[in-house]
């Protein structure tokens, strides 16, 4: 499969930015107290689900799958951006931490008990994201578990210039509505369980949302016209 454009913008552009993002980004133990919630229901789901390993899936510098396996849960990272890549694995020696990207995943069909993609699906374009979904489905075990997190709205494109700690970015963020995105979580075959949306508070601008899925028992599933990757 032919490398999508857009991963070049994002794997410059996080590469760019990693060392002040590392800094700027707090650690789970520092989040909300829903989204430190949100995070130990997934522990909790894939530990009892006992499907396989899980895949943080644009692990940026490794805080959260770090977090993830503090809670017992088999966890690694995967990012496309190779200087994340090498913070993580300096911050975490004792996890595995690889190069790679969620529009082709380097895993066998059925391999992970569960997949975290926590605000790591945002930069996708809206007309790829059944390519990312479909490689969520294939690699996912019979019965097991997504939790996807990120920034929705209501179809806006973002384009900044700049960004943590003024450094030059090249990506887009897609802001698509909730419906939107379980829609097409469904259509590719993954039945999503919860939903949860979190309207800006104390300052912010962006409203967020959680998925939790699960892939059905019954093996992979027909993905639907305009759903299939390639």
């Amino acid at each position: 499969m032919t490398e999508p454009a857009y991963l070049a913008a994002v794997r410059e552009s996080y590469d760019t930015v990693a060392a002040d993002y590392a800094a700027r980004v707090p650690t789970p133990a520092e989040l909300d107290p829903l989204s430190r919630a949100m995070l130990a229901a997934f522990a909790e789901i894939v530990e009892t689900s006992d499907r396989g390993p899980v895949a943080d899936l644009g692990c940026g510098p490794g805080k959260v799958t770090a977090h993830l396996a503090q809670l017992g849960v088999p966890v690694f990272g995967v990012d496309v951006s190779s200087k994340m890549i090498d913070l993580a694995r300096e911050a975490y020696p004792d996890l595995r931490f690889t190069v790679g990207s969620m529009t082709e995943l380097e895993l066998d069909d059925g391999e992970l008990g569960g997949i975290l993609a926590y605000y790591s699906t945002h930069h996708t374009p809206p007309e790829l994201l059944p390519v990312v979904f479909a490689e969520f489905h294939r690699t996912l075990a019979p019965g097991g578990h997504l939790m996807m997190v990120g920034h929705v709205g209501n179809g806006e494109c973002r384009r900044p210039a700049h960004a943590y700690g003024g450094h030059p970015v090249t990506y887009e963020s897609h802001l698509l509505p909730p419906a939107q995105i379980a829609e097409l979580l469904g259509r590719t075959g993954l039945a999503v369980s919860a939903q949860v949306v979190e309207e800006p508070v104390k300052g912010a601008t962006r409203t967020i949302a959680t998925f939790m899925a699960r892939k059905p028992e019954g093996g992979i599933a027909e993905v639907s016209p305009g759903g299939a990757r390639g």
